[in-house]
């Protein structure tokens, strides 16, 4: 295999660079959605908050973008399936898998509720300038009751596990001294096994 794409494809040492862009970028997205979120709860929509506004999406715009990346990440996931780092062995392995699985899941999840919402309460959702959701002007109330019921305890869900990623991530770099952080974070050797 060319170098060129030994660094873009995944390998079983770590993460290419096309599997690093997807997660941080999701990384950057999700941190910068609960972090608003965060600051509009304890301290309202001020100056403060507004200004912060400036610097990023906003919450809708967020969501989809989340929306935007996840699709093409799980099919690059998929297509790099048999390249990629292993996983831990033993129930340690198979919770790392489901936590993964509950990620992508969560984050088409709780958008599409938001976007099911905006059906529903007919007032449509668009995003620059283009229509997503279509404006009907009328209530569907039993579109509107799932979101409402289901959308904030799922995204604060997504928090949790998200919370729970980097600790263990931490853990795994500080505590057990392995390589799984510097699988996404660490440099992108190739190696000869990779190169070939």
């Amino acid at each position: 295999m060319p170098r060129a794409a030994a660094v873009l494809l995944d390998t079983p040492d770590r993460y290419g660079i096309v599997s690093r862009v997807f997660h941080w970028a999701a990384a950057y997205l999700l941190v910068w959605q609960f972090v608003t979120l965060v600051g509009w709860r304890f301290i309202g929509d001020g100056a403060l908050m507004r200004g912060v506004s400036l610097f990023g999406p906003y919450h809708g715009t967020v969501g989809v973008l989340v929306v935007a990346l996840v699709l093409p990440r799980a099919l690059w996931a998929l297509r790099n399936n048999r390249r990629r780092p292993a996983r831990g062995a033993g129930i340690a392995g198979r919770l790392a898998q489901s936590v993964h699985a509950a990620f992508y899941a969560l984050m088409l999840a709780v958008p599409a509720l938001a976007l099911l919402r905006a059906y529903g309460n007919g007032k449509g959702y668009e995003l620059w300038g283009f229509p997503l959701v279509p404006q009907t002007g009328r209530e569907i109330a039993w579109l509107i009751l799932p979101a409402d019921l289901l959308h904030a305890p799922l995204a604060w869900g997504l928090g949790v596990l998200i919370a729970g990623h980097v600790a263990m991530a931490l853990a795994h770099r500080f505590a057990r001294r392995d390589d799984v952080l510097a699988r996404m974070a660490g440099p992108l050797r190739v190696s000869a096994r990779a190169a070939r």
